[in-house]
């Protein structure tokens, strides 16, 4: 059987949790010897999974480019469904997630995911039904990314983010006519990010179980951004203050 790699933390702890018997080897930078590798040791030697200790340039050399965390797992080749609480229940800290409502362009799905990935989400979240899905134009759009942050689908949005609620994440979406900017509103460090399609927007249901509205502010001539990049600003924001939080 064909075997691929996905990498992070967060990615081969919830792999380990939820489907130890798919992960073939672990393959760890013999530089890093903090928390995070000795919590990731104990959860393979419990499930008798192969350790493999390499330089950091080999893992560099095995998917350039990728935001590996010095950990890889060799995995089988066939791609397992992720559950939210499949993500959820395995962090240590504030989730940090991407919620798309109504992207139905691979490409969108495929940068959203990129930048993502390069803001270090947990998750990113879709409705089954209009949506783009993991297809071959996606997967190549996100440049390895679809490896590193699960994607999630849901059978109903709604009821998704009523749960993340329930969890005490603050669901923030973006729209162009609420009274906040981005950098005017304040929030948790728990969040979900909803965007809708550009032009079109979250839908209605979407929008009422919003905690919050945000707009991001636009001084030129354009009335909407790109969903990817109207994601990147939105996150690498979110990051930025969760960075200042974490001093």
């Amino acid at each position: 059987m064909s075997s691929r790699l996905i990498y992070g933390f967060h990615t081969v702890i919830a792999r380990l949790r939820h489907d130890p018997d798919s992960i073939r080897e672990i393959l760890l930078d013999t530089s890093r010897h903090d928390q995070r590798v000795q919590q990731l040791e104990a959860h393979a030697r419990l499930r008798n999974i192969r350790m493999t200790a390499v330089d950091g340039r080999r893992l560099d050399n095995l998917l350039p480019n990728a935001r590996h965390q010095g950990v890889m797992a060799r995995v089988e080749g066939t791609r397992k469904v992720l559950h939210l609480d499949d993500v959820l229940d395995t962090l240590e800290e504030p989730p940090f997630l991407l919620v798309l409502d109504g992207i139905t362009d691979p490409r969108n799905l495929g940068a959203c995911l990129r930048v993502a990935d390069g803001a270090g989400v947990h998750a990113v979240i879709a409705p089954k039904d209009r949506s783009a899905g993991l297809t071959e134009v996606a997967l190549k759009t996100a440049c390895g990314a679809a490896e590193s942050v699960p994607y999630i689908t849901v059978t109903n949005l709604a009821r998704t983010l009523r749960a993340l609620k329930e969890r005490e994440i603050c669901v923030i979406g973006t729209a162009s006519e609420a009274a906040s900017t981005l950098y005017e509103a304040t929030w948790p460090q728990a969040t979900a990010w909803v965007l809708g399609a550009e032009g079109e927007g979250m839908r209605r249901l979407t929008r009422e179980h919003c905690d919050l509205l945000v707009r991001i502010p636009l001084v030129g001539s354009v009335e909407s951004l790109n969903v990817s990049v109207a994601a990147g600003v939105c996150l690498f924001e979110a990051q930025r203050r969760a960075s200042a939080w974490r001093k």
